[in-house]
C-alpha cells in the first residue's frame, strides 16, 4: 500500500489560538497557543483530565459553543474536511462488520468504496480474518486496531488521535506504532497519549501540560527519525526527563 500524499493532501501546519475556553465557572483554557507543524507529530502528554483530549476535540470541531478559538492553516483553506480523527474509544458501528466500518467513511460522503485498500489496511492490522465479523465478536484490542484501520483508511493530511493504542498488549503497540508512523509519513499528527515512550518514539515535538488554567510548556524534541528504537539512548534518557515534567505537571495541579 502506497503511503504517497495526493495533490490534495499536501502537509499543512496548524495553528491553534485558544483566548477562553470554559465550562460554566470552571475556565480550562485562557490564553493558549498551539503550533502543529507540517509533516510532524506532535505529541501531547500530562496528568488525566487536565485538557488534553478537550484540546483535541477543540481542534476537530466536537466541542459546541467553543468562542474565541481560531484555528488557521498554512495554506489558509479551512479545516473541515481535512482531518481524520480516532477518539478513545473505537466507535466501531455494532451492525456492521469490521471492513462495512473501515469503508464507512467513504460511504457517507457517497464516495465509491476503496475495498482493496481496505482490505490491505486490514492485513496490516492483522484483522483479515475478521473482515466479515461484527465488532461484538473482538476483542478490545482488536477493535482498536480496526479504528486504527479506519483512520488510516481516511487518508487526511491532518490526523487527531486520542490514546489509539492503549487497549492493545505491548507487541502490538510497538508494531502498531511502526505502521503508523509508516502509513502517516508527511502528515501532520497530534497525538494524546498517557506514555512518555509511546512520545519519545513518535514524537517530533513533544508538550506537557499542566495547571487550571492549562499551560502548555515549551516543546521537549527527540533526536532522530520516528519511530525510534527501544533501546536508542536517547529515548531510554528522555523518560527521565519527561517523568519529572509529569510530576511537576501532576503537582501543579493538585495545588
Amino acid at each position: 500500500m502506497t503511503n504517497d500524499l495526493t495533490a490534495n493532501n499536501s502537509p499543512i501546519s496548524l495553528s491553534l489560538q485558544a483566548e477562553r475556553l470554559a465550562f460554566d465557572d470552571f475556565t480550562l483554557f485562557e490564553g493558549v497557543e498551539l503550533e502543529l507543524p507540517a509533516g510532524a507529530w506532535t505529541c501531547l502528554l500530562g496528568p488525566s483530565g487536565v485538557g488534553k483530549t478537550t484540546l483535541l476535540r477543540l481542534i476537530a470541531g466536537l466541542i459546541p459553543g467553543a468562542e474565541n478559538i481560531s484555528l488557521h492553516c498554512s495554506d489558509n483553506n479551512p479545516i473541515e474536511g481535512r482531518t481524520a480523527y480516532m477518539a478513545q474509544q473505537d466507535l466501531l458501528m455494532p451492525w456492521l462488520s469490521v471492513l462495512e466500518n473501515i469503508l464507512l467513511g467513504a460511504k457517507l460522503r457517497g464516495e465509491a468504496p476503496d475495498k482493496a485498500k481496505a482490505l490491505d489496511l486490514l492485513d496490516q492490522v492483522g484483522l483479515t480474518a475478521n473482515a466479515e465479523s461484527l465488532p461484538s465478536s473482538l476483542s478490545g484490542g482488536m477493535r482498536q486496531r480496526a479504528a486504527l484501520a479506519r483512520t488510516l483508511m481516511e487518508d487526511r493530511p491532518l490526523v487527531l488521535m486520542d490514546e489509539p493504542f492503549s487497549s492493545l498488549d505491548a507487541i502490538s503497540r510497538v508494531r502498531m506504532q511502526d505502521l503508523a508512523a509508516n502509513l502517516l509519513t508527511g502528515r501532520t499528527v497530534l497525538l494524546v497519549t498517557h506514555d512518555p515512550l509511546e512520545a519519545l518514539r513518535l514524537g517530533d515535538r513533544i508538550h506537557v501540560l499542566s495547571g487550571r488554567p492549562v499551560h502548555i510548556d515549551d516543546a521537549f524534541m527527540p533526536h532522530g527519525q520516528r519511530p525510534r528504537d527501544l533501546h536508542d539512548p536517547d529515548v531510554l534518557n528522555g523518560q527521565a526527563d519527561l517523568l519529572e515534567r509529569l510530576s511537576a505537571a501532576d503537582q501543579k495541579g493538585a495545588a
